[in-house]
């Protein structure tokens, strides 16, 4: 990427999707949010108690998508590996980029950040120099 992934998912709006498979390798797609990108590199995704999150419980193996809005095919993948989660409330609380939800889950109690290490990077179309 020319830019860092840092700026990059500061800067740039678009819809992302989290690819995750479990143990028996059954598949899953769903749309998240950016990922909001750690000063060790790492990415950090806001997860509820879904398949998504269960998935990576039995296999740590994840593929993001991420198309930039706008015309054209422009944007990444990144491929992860995740590292860990933690459900502190007012980190998450911290950390979320647009307003509570008004769901079920008012007080936000029921989310998990979850933590990737970036294993490769590759733009959205074509393969890239493959970092």
């Amino acid at each position: 990427m020319q830019k860092d992934l840092k700026s990059y998912f500061e800067e740039t709006e678009g819809t992302g999707i989290m690819a995750t498979a479990d143990a028996a390798g059954n598949v899953n797609a769903a749309v998240y949010a950016r990922p909001h990108v750690l000063e060790d590199g790492s990415v950090a995704m806001i997860m509820r108690d879904r398949l998504t999150r269960k998935n990576l419980l039995e296999n740590p193996k994840a593929s993001f998508l991420f198309m930039e809005k706008g015309p054209g095919y422009k944007g990444c993948r990144l491929y992860l590996t995740r590292t860990g989660e933690e459900s502190d409330v007012e980190k998450i609380r911290s950390m979320k980029r647009r307003c509570p939800t008004t769901d079920a889950d008012p007080d936000n109690t029921d989310l998990y950040l979850v933590t990737f290490r970036v294993d490769k990077t590759l733009p959205l179309i074509g393969a890239g120099d493959g970092k």
